[in-house]
């Protein structure tokens, strides 16, 4: 490899942001984005009244909502390094884009609200994170309101998410005594302005616990309890050590409040220091190195109109080995058929700005009339299969009902794209042209309706159903299957793949069916390559 390919595959750093919702998660892209020169005001989530839009919340409904929907990817320079930065969803209802997210992605920040400490969400994607080895580090927000203390929240995350952790920052009072933070790793004390923009003319610094000017800045009170902390602190946790971070085994913790800038700085700064470069992907046959000599990308997101006047259509792709170029023919492995990138685009939210060249790490869009879908890789000729791509059994089934005769065209195109994002599962009945969505959690059913409206023109209802599981199935032979089609006909729908599935209307009904049948499989996940 050359040695500017090795540089710039240095300087790549893909991670993704997880929390429980309302943690504040999306609240640090902003400041991350700001701090990294990125933008040049954030506009923090707090309620549609806002006057200001937070860039990663680029959807209307996002907005209007205040929540998170669709991940969002965002590039910028720090330091010398080109960091790109996935915001995923933090509610349990959109759980397959954020896990599909994390297979895009060599390192996480672990959002934790300081007031609530470690939460459903935040066990469930550690956990993920934790299977597939995901190096993470920990920002535990707002600090600015009176929550637990500091290392009653370092216990807890030890205890809940089975996970060491190495405080590298630490809180300097908490709520209305809240100051900033001291930088353990760097052994000084910065203080911010509230809001500040992060330059020097915000911050006094302050070097060292025992520096007599911490007590004109904090108080004596706060400063005698940061130097007993400080030291009870680097006496009983254990010091950075980088390999166990990779390993997912260590997670460096840092204090702060987003909302007001406190603690931010020293979370980038240690990021860019100690993240991995783009790491191997994985696909049937081992592991993609990315500095193997051939380009190779991974569809991991898909989303129509990201741009409503234009009523495009985007397939996230992440560079997984080899460098990309623009212009080039490439090999569609699914289809088997060449395709030619024309106008492939970098990403800040909702703006984009054509590219020429991607290398691994790197989140680029590409224009698609329908070839993509989740789960496909483009090559220079090889066939490469990547895994790792969750699919869910629903557990909430409606059936679709058009409002709007006249539109029936604009509804199946609707469903069929929101369906190939990933927004909803998409199932036909094996009887009739009857279409039933799927779903893991029923705010999907409000996305779907508010984007086939404001998208499509399209307007339906939804008829609930009683089905509350489903799952795939594999058949040791075709008259296993002829049988179980006869015997269960009624019960059976077709993915959007053609595949079979099967739905119940609780658990103990699928155990049973599972129990009596023979000669086949159930699975509860689908892996989106086929």
């Amino acid at each position: 490899m050359s040695t500017i390919f090795e540089r710039e595959l240095e300087r790549r750093l893909t991670f993704a942001i997880i929390s429980h919702p309302d943690a504040g998660k999306t609240t640090i892209t902003e400041k991350l984005l700001l701090f990294g020169g990125a933008i040049h005001m954030a506009g923090a989530v707090k309620s549609k009244k806002n006057v200001r839009k937070t860039v990663s919340d680029f959807m209307q409904m996002e907005q209007e909502r205040g929540i998170s929907i669709s991940t969002s990817v965002m590039g910028f320079e720090y330091r010398g390094r080109k960091v790109n930065l996935l915001d995923t969803p933090g509610h349990a209802d959109f759980s397959e884009d954020t896990y599909r997210t994390l297979t895009a992605v060599d390192s996480s920040l672990m959002v934790i609200d300081s007031v609530k400490g470690v939460e459903e969400r935040t066990r469930k994607l550690c956990e993920i994170c934790r299977m597939r080895k995901t190096p993470i580090i920990t920002f535990m927000n707002k600090l600015d309101r009176e929550g637990r203390e500091p290392a009653e929240l370092l216990d807890e995350v030890e205890k809940e998410l089975g996970i060491t952790v190495c405080p590298m920052s630490w809180p300097v009072g908490q709520g209305r005594d809240f100051r900033g933070v001291y930088s353990i790793a760097e052994s000084r004390l910065i203080l911010f302005k509230p809001h500040g923009s992060q330059g020097d003319e915000d911050s006094l610094v302050i070097e060292g616990v025992n520096d007599p000017a911490l007590e004109s800045a904090v108080g004596a009170t706060l400063a005698r309890k940061l130097r007993d902390d400080v030291a009870l602190v680097t006496g009983v946790y254990p010091a950075f050590d980088r390999d166990s971070y990779l390993a997912g085994l260590q997670t460096p913790v840092f204090f702060g409040s987003a909302l007001n800038n406190f603690g931010v700085r020293e979370l980038l700064d240690c990021f860019v220091d100690i993240a991995p470069p783009p790491l191997p992907r994985p696909t049937e046959n081992g592991q993609i190195d990315p500095r193997g000599a051939g380009f190779s990308g991974l569809v991991f997101k898909i989303h129509a109109n990201l741009d409503p006047r234009h009523r495009d259509r985007i397939a996230f792709m992440r560079v997984c080995s080899g460098r990309f170029e623009r212009n080039k023919t490439y090999f569609h492995v699914r289809s088997g058929k060449p395709f030619k990138t024309a106008n492939p685009t970098a990403f800040m939210a909702q703006e984009r700005s054509i590219i020429d060249e991607a290398y691994p790490g790197d989140i680029i869009g590409i224009h698609d009339t329908g070839t993509f879908r989740i789960g496909d890789a483009l090559t220079e000729g090889e066939t490469i299969v990547f895994t790792g791509i969750p699919n869910f059994a629903p557990q909430i089934f409606k059936v679709v009902v058009n409002r709007d005769p006249l539109k029936y065209k604009q509804l199946q195109k609707g469903l069929e794209q929101l369906a190939e994002e990933g927004v909803v599962q998409l199932f036909s009945r094996m009887s009739s042209n009857e279409k039933l969505i799927g779903v893991v959690g029923a705010l999907q059913f409000d996305v779907l309706q508010f984007r086939l409206e404001s998208e499509y023109k399209a307007s339906c209802i939804f008829d609930p159903t009683d089905y509350t599981c489903a799952c795939w199935m594999r058949f040791e032979s075709k008259k296993t299957e002829d049988d179980f089609l006869r015997r269960h006909g009624a019960k059976l729908v077709r993915d959007r793949e053609g595949r079979l599935v099967f739905l119940a209307r609780n658990r103990w009904m699928l155990d049973r069916t599972l129990e009596d049948e023979k000669g086949l499989e159930f699975f509860f996940t689908s892996d989106m390559k086929n």
